[in-house]
């Protein structure tokens, strides 16, 4: 997947925005105002995503190209080297990120934003 369609799929998500809050090189993707999603535009090696810590333990156990988040809660982050991972992980990957920050908000949000999908 290049960084053009990475940045299209997470747009394609209802009430998702993109943004430079931590300087020139690293787009975020958020839904209401929660990140799931960031990675640097220059170097596009690699993709911060939210995940539930089980799942997290048990992707980085079964891929090496998936390790505690660079720069983030280790706990709730993964660093996805995409490199020999198929679009269908990484977009699944993605969707579980978008979830996940999802059913953290307030339901009357989580509503608002199932109607989008």
């Amino acid at each position: 997947m290049d960084l053009e369609k990475f940045r299209e799929y997470c747009l394609s998500k209802p009430f998702t925005t993109e943004g430079f809050p931590f300087d020139q090189s690293t787009i975020v993707f958020k839904v209401m105002d929660k990140m799931f999603a960031l990675t640097n535009i220059d170097h596009f090696e690699s993709i911060n995503l939210k995940c539930d810590p089980e799942r997290a333990i048990l992707l980085r156990e079964e891929y090496p190209q998936i390790t505690p988040g660079y720069h983030m809660n280790k706990k709730h982050w993964n660093t996805v080297m995409q490199q020999d991972l198929s679009t269908k992980m990484l977009i699944e990957l993605i969707d579980h990120s978008f979830e996940m920050v999802v059913n953290s908000l307030p339901k009357s949000k989580q509503n608002e934003i199932k109607k989008g999908l």
